[in-house]
């Protein structure tokens, strides 16, 4: 019996001593831990021509399905953000379509998330010639498990996933204006890294 005691103090002294593991926590909730699984989804939403296909230009946006294994083998850039034609969201949408030739060059895709409707999303891609996907997660589901959902909006957060699916870079505390560079800047680090 006073082993089973001692051995349940030991258990609770990394807690004492302040060197339990800490949960990363932004404003919309838990993030996913980095060098590890990312969160798994599949949502619905809408790519030019109905595709994850390199587009030259802006085709009509078509409904889609999207899940992190179908992107397996790639790298993804997932970014959430609050809402469809806002000055902050529509200028972060400009940043990487604007590099989006540079993100394909690296075998990397985007994708944007957001509350949105298809609809809104079909129509926020054409007024500003996105040609990369844009997902609906009206409830926060996915959002919440990427610890970037305060009711009833997507938290400007963005993730880098490799191409096994292994969370490697987060970002919080984004500004708009030139986030795209610094995601790709990143991604470029990080296959580097790798090579």
């Amino acid at each position: 019996m006073k082993r089973r005691s001692l051995i349940g103090g030991l258990a609770l002294l990394p807690l004492v001593l302040g060197l339990a593991p800490r949960r990363a926590w932004a404003i919309g909730g838990v993030l996913p831990e980095l060098d590890q699984p990312a969160p798994q989804f599949e949502l619905e939403g809408v790519a030019p021509g109905g595709s994850l296909a390199k587009a030259a230009k802006a085709a009509k946006p078509l409904p889609i399905r999207i899940g992190l294994n179908e992107l397996a083998g790639r790298w993804l850039v997932l970014y959430f953000y609050p809402k469809d034609f806002t000055s902050g969201c529509t200028l972060e949408a400009r940043g990487f379509q604007q590099d989006l030739a540079a993100f394909q060059a690296e075998s990397a895709i985007v994708i944007g998330v957001s509350a949105d409707d298809l609809e809104d999303h079909a129509s926020f891609c054409g007024s500003e010639g996105l040609v990369f996907p844009l997902l609906s997660d009206p409830g926060g589901v996915v959002s919440r498990r990427y610890g970037s959902w305060l009711a009833p909006y997507s938290q400007r957060h963005t993730f880098l996933i490799d191409p096994a699916g292994i969370l490697r870079q987060r970002w919080t505390a984004v500004r708009p204006s030139g986030h795209s560079r610094e995601v790709l800047a990143e991604l470029q680090r990080q296959k580097g890294s790798i090579a």
